[in-house]
């Protein structure tokens, strides 16, 4: 009875995970369109700033959808959800706000503070992650280490 619940979780599951990965790569088509759309106004239009401003953020929105994607690929191939991919997804999206705040020069300074040490924690968790995984590659490769 377990193995049969089971077996229909992992099904459910990898179906949601499918419909979000199709998602996101429909997300990632137009949102590059978008970006060709962006630098054909970046050109035509006398201010150039702000739509440079539109076009960096778009740049840094891809990112996060490609991190996140490559979370969802790994988890099919190895049903299993890598701590680094989510990791690294958050840091690029808390880079895209501090970017885009500095640029816009809008974030006062106590959130900048806020920020970088979120994103030190982030960095911290993301090295410890791969510590970890690589502690756990070399006990399965090697369980007379112990």
């Amino acid at each position: 009875m377990n193995e049969k619940l089971l077996r229909i979780f992992e099904k459910i599951v990898s179906f949601v995970l499918g419909v979000m990965l199709t998602f996101i790569m429909l997300g990632i088509a137009i949102g590059v369109g978008r970006l060709f759309l962006g630098l054909v106004t970046l050109l035509t239009q006398g201010h150039p700033t702000t739509q440079y401003l539109h076009l960096v953020g778009d740049v840094l929105t891809l990112f996060v959808l490609i991190e996140l994607s490559r979370s969802l690929v790994h988890f099919f191939t190895v049903h299993r959800l890598r701590m680094t991919y989510i990791v690294d997804a958050t840091i690029v999206f808390v880079l895209r706000d501090v970017m885009i705040g500095l640029f816009e020069k809008s974030l006062p300074v106590s959130q900048i503070y806020a920020l970088s040490f979120l994103i030190f924690v982030l960095g911290a968790l993301r090295i410890s992650s791969v510590l970890v995984f690589q502690r756990e590659k070399h006990i399965i490769t090697d369980p007379a280490s112990l």
